[in-house]
Order: structure tokens, then C-alpha cells, then sequence
């Protein structure tokens, strides 16, 4: 049996896009699913990532299993129609299948709805057999303890800037009325066993692992217990966790320990009324240059994101989120319009005032505007994103904002992944409604 995994991209973070290597890392979903493949089939992957690589129209499979998000449905939709019209059966599955599944169905001959660790196995082996259900429904509480090694082999290992990426925890213990993983995948928090994250970190060639997971420390003390493990190891590592992280100090203690050089950290908004809005009362505002003067003591370097176009914000929201910016000298500011993902608090909220204003989902990329604003026009905030990624990374920007008092040995680190975001700032502006939303690349059925 020959299967083919597929993750289409939009227009931005395509391989033909400017989503830099210096800023991508290797995906885990389609490797793990690839890996958890029954035995006794003996299937025969291949994964198309299309942020590393085109999807080719003429791949010869038995079956095309599609993960797909928001932003990325539409494509997802015209591969699956275009393969169904060759005869291939096609499975979905993701975040957005998840939340619509009735939607998905119409582009597939069956949906994978939540986690897909024990259903996705069961999927194929009911295709195998010739009994493939319509829908199948995942538990939110799956052990993920004791599983293979995910098949990033399959994968095209130039184009990443590493392939060492390592799942650890599933879940957070927030629920940001925007976020769309609790509203797909439930509000749980599950952990993998310690000993089988460090098995699968000793077979990684090279310093560097990445931790993807949405919060680290969703579990503190499953995030002690790993961490403390890791210090043998001697890597350096990079994950994603909660401004919280600044006000446990034994926690950050073990972080610099094992190795840690970098965190995503959502800082959302310079309005701390925002934070109430969309349920992120971790955040204090006034924390923001404290929180990073105290990673940077630890040898931190630091995304902050931020999410414009709350009901908050005013036109001077972009040039004061920029001056914070410089002034806390974050390494790597991130910009974004706060999105309404379908089945979210945000998105319910929106609909209900009849403020939702686009129904094409390759717009949900989070750099597009698809409701109306309360204080500003759309045109206002998509010239005020802009904006903002200019003045953050221009060269002058790029070295004030540097800390070179606490982080100067991580300089090398810092200026490859400004000058990652420095071209995509740039080219910002080149992908308007038109091309996000052209796939007239793949023929239409």
C-alpha cells in the first residue's frame, strides 16, 4: 500500500514563499503518522510538506491523507478533490477538519476528527479491508506514552533549519477565547513519559532540539523533571511557554541548566484590557521589560508575539507595541491580526455581531484581516501590521533591539533569525487577498 501524507501550505509559508529556512523546523504531525503505519500492511510513505517542497499532481498512491488548518483548508480542498477525481481515496484530518468536520466530508472520503494516535492506525487498516468509516473520532485524553519515532526520515531535510523536533506535552491550561486547540482538541494536558522524550532526543544528530508544544509548562512539575533530565544531554533548546515562566525562578534555573537559548513567549498586546478580553490574564503589561531583562540574565533570547486588532486597539497601538519593542529589547518580535478560527469563543462573539466580513479560509492565516475592527478601519489595520514589521526590522531596529549587556554570545543565534523575519518583513505586502487566495495551481474538478 502506498501512502501519501500531504500538508499544503498558503501562499506566505509555501517553499516558493518567504517563510526563510532560518525560521522553519521540521513538522511532526505526518512523521508521526507515518510512523504509526500497522506493521502488516507494509505501507510504503512519502510526505509532500509543501512550506519545504511542491506537491506533485501526478504522485501514483493508494490513499492521500491531508492535515490541514484553517488557513489552509481551501488548498487542502482543491488537492482532495483533484486526487478523488484521479480515483484516490483521500482521508482528512487536522485542527480544521476537526472543528468542521461536515464541511471536510465533502472533500473526502473520511474525516479524522480530533487526535488521531489510535484512530488513524484503525482508519487504515479499515482500508485495507475495504470497510473505511466516513468519520472517525479521536479521544482527547490519547496515552501518548511508548510510540514510535516519528518518520521524519520522509521528510526534506534541507529545507529545514533542523529536523530535531520533539513533542512532549499536548494541551495547555489556558484558554485564549482566539485559540483554536481547545476548541478542537479539548482543554487536557497530557505528557509523554520522561525517559521516552530524552530516548528520542538521544537519536538526534547535532546540538539543537525543538520543543513545539503550545505550552512547556502547562505541567510545572512534569517541566521540572524533564528539563533537570535534559541537563546531561548538553544541547541547546528552544520551545514555547507562557510569560509565566518569569516568575518561577527555580524552573528558569533549571531551564538555563539544560540548555535552554530561546523562548516563544505570547506577549498578545500592549493593552492589558486585550488580555482580559481574550482570557490571557497571565500577561501583565508592565512585566514586559521586566520579564525579558531576566531572561536575558539567563541566556534566553526571545519571540514575543504580539496580535493586533482587538477591540482595545486604536491606530497608535502599532507604533507603541514597536516602541515597547525596541525598548525591552525583544529578539525577535512577532506580529499577527488576532484571528477568529471557527468554533472560538472569538469567533462566536464576532458572528453574533456580524462582524465576520470574509468566508474565505486561506484569509485565516493570521496575517489578514477577515472581521471589522471596532476603532480602526481593515485598511487601517492591515497598513498598520505592516507598519509595525518595518519599523521593528530595519538594520537600525534590529541592533537596538539586541541586548548585547546580557545575550552578547548569542549574537550569531540572534542576527540568522532577524535576518529571517528582516525579508519577511519586506515582503509583507506582496501577498494580498489576491494571491492568498489563488490556487489556480491545481486543477479545478
Amino acid at each position: 500500500m502506498k501512502v501519501a501524507f500531504l500538508a499544503p501550505a498558503g501562499a506566505m509559508h509555501r517553499y516558493n514563499g518567504m517563510f526563510h529556512k532560518n525560521l522553519h523546523y521540521a513538522p511532526i504531525t505526518l512523521a508521526l503518522l507515518a510512523a504509526l503505519l500497522p506493521a502488516e500492511l507494509n505501507a510504503e510513505p512519502v510526505i509532500y510538506d509543501e512550506t519545504a517542497e511542491a506537491i506533485p499532481l501526478d504522485l501514483k498512491a493508494d490513499v492521500i491523507c491531508i492535515t490541514c488548518i484553517t488557513g489552509t483548508a481551501e488548498r487542502s480542498y482543491r488537492f482532495a478533490d483533484y486526487f478523488r477525481s484521479r480515483g484516490i481515496p483521500v482521508i482528512i484530518g487536522g485542527v480544521h477538519a476537526t472543528v468542521m468536520p461536515d464541511e471536510a466530508k465533502q472533500h473526502a472520503d473520511c474525516v479524522m476528527v480530533g487526535l488521531g494516535d489510535e484512530t488513524f492506525p484503525q482508519a487504515m487498516r479499515d482500508l485495507a479491508a475495504g470497510r473505511l468509516k466516513e468519520f472517525y473520532y479521536g479521544h482527547s485524553c490519547v496515552d501518548i506514552s511508548g510510540r514510535p519515532i516519528p518518520r521524519k526520515d520522509l521528510l526534506k531535510k534541507d529545507r529545514y533549519i533542523t529536523l530535531n523536533t520533539v513533542e512532549c506535552v499536548r494541551g495547555c491550561n489556558h484558554a485564549c477565547s482566539f485559540c483554536a486547540y481547545p476548541t478542537a482538541f479539548g482543554k487536557h494536558v497530557i505528557t509523554r513519559p520522561v525517559e521516552d522524550v530524552i530516548a528520542e532526543i538521544k537519536t538526534f544528530k547535532g546540538k539543537i532540539v525543538i520543543f513545539p508544544d503550545v505550552n512547556l509548562i502547562a505541567d510545572i512539575k512534569y517541566a521540572k523533571e524533564l528539563f533537570t533530565a535534559m541537563i546531561p544531554l548538553k544541547k541547546w533548546w528552544f520551545g514555547l511557554t507562557t510569560t509565566a515562566i518569569g516568575h518561577n525562578d527555580e524552573l528558569l534555573a533549571v531551564f538555563k541548566k539544560s540548555g535552554c537559548k530561546g523562548l516563544l513567549l505570547g506577549f498578545e498586546s500592549v493593552n492589558q484590557e486585550t488580555q482580559k478580553d481574550i482570557n490571557k490574564g497571565v500577561n501583565t503589561v508592565n512585566e514586559y521589560d521586566w520579564i525579558m531583562q531576566k531572561l536575558h540574565d539567563h541566556g534566553i533570547l526571545v519571540m514575543g508575539c504580539f496580535a493586533f486588532g482587538s477591540d482595545e486597539d486604536h491606530t497608535d497601538v502599532f507604533k507603541r507595541t514597536a516602541q515597547l519593542c525596541l525598548s525591552a529589547k525583544i529578539d525577535l518580535p512577532r506580529f499577527s491580526i488576532i484571528t477568529p478560527f471557527p468554533g472560538t469563543p472569538f469567533y462566536n462573539e464576532l458572528k453574533e455581531q456580524d462582524r465576520i466580513t470574509e468566508d474565505d479560509w486561506a484569509l485565516y492565516d493570521v496575517e489578514h484581516v477577515v472581521y471589522k475592527p471596532k476603532n480602526m478601519t481593515k485598511q487601517e489595520l492591515e497598513r498598520g501590521i505592516e507598519e509595525a514589521w518595518m519599523m521593528c526590522y530595519s538594520w537600525k531596529a534590529i541592533f537596538q533591539r539586541f541586548d548585547f549587556k546580557r545575550i552578547k554570545r548569542w549574537f550569531f543565534i540572534y542576527l540568522l533569525c532577524n535576518i529571517g523575519y528582516r525579508k519577511y518583513a519586506k515582503n509583507f505586502n506582496k501577498y494580498d487577498e489576491s494571491v492568498m487566495t489563488d490556487n489556480s495551481d491545481i486543477p479545478e474538478v
